[in-house]
């Protein structure tokens, strides 16, 4: 099991990352709250992570914090709850927003994630509110802001994170389209994004 990964960050592009382990590059598909803490390219990165192995693949997960980490693990912990899923879940709301969701059974935003059905939603309340502890009046970690970089495709490449967490792609187009020409980077472009579609 591969728990913890220390190295240069060498690739961002959401939700893919490639770090630098003393000459191993590592491929980690990483939760967006985390990309919103990750340092500039080339500097020294420590990711918490969760190893999955599957007949086609074999896929690392990272995280910023082992909260998030722990919470992604009990997600897979659900019927019908995957990886992918898990992950969108991840990015969409921090842990004790998620928290505090669950413990309030609120399916309608639940269900606004991708992937997330009504069903599903509803399996996740009550599968988890009684792992998960209630929330406490604690804000979620400070968030990172990058500074916007230039680029023709940023747009694009936030639209293909979307469509990564699970989105369609008419969906990740209209919920990019609203933060083009704001010279955000991709991953505030991204934030803003998800923020809005679960508000």
């Amino acid at each position: 099991m591969i728990g913890l990964l220390r190295g240069k960050l060498l690739i961002k592009q959401p939700p893919d990352l490639l770090l630098d382990v003393n000459g191993v590059g590592y491929e980690v598909q990483a939760s967006m709250t985390t990309f919103y803490d990750l340092p500039e390219l080339h500097q020294e990165v420590t990711l918490y992570t969760h190893f999955v192995v599957r007949e086609d693949a074999q896929l690392l997960y990272g995280f910023s914090s082992q909260t998030e980490r722990e919470l992604f693990r009990h997600l897979l912990k659900v019927n019908g709850v995957g990886p992918k899923m898990a992950l969108a879940i991840v990015s969409g709301m921090s842990p004790v927003e998620f928290n505090q969701v669950i413990h309030a059974a609120d399916i309608a935003r639940l269900s606004r994630i991708p992937g997330v059905g009504k069903k599903t939603a509803e399996r996740l309340v009550i599968e988890l509110r009684d792992r998960l502890p209630k929330a406490e009046a604690s804000s979620s970690t400070g968030v990172a802001v990058s500074a916007p970089v230039p680029s023709v495709s940023v747009s694009d490449e936030a639209v293909n994170a979307l469509l990564a967490l699970g989105y369609k792609p008419a969906q990740a187009s209209q919920m990019i389209a609203a933060y083009e020409n704001q010279g955000l980077s991709v991953e505030d472009m991204i934030r803003q994004a998800l923020r809005a579609s679960l508000n």
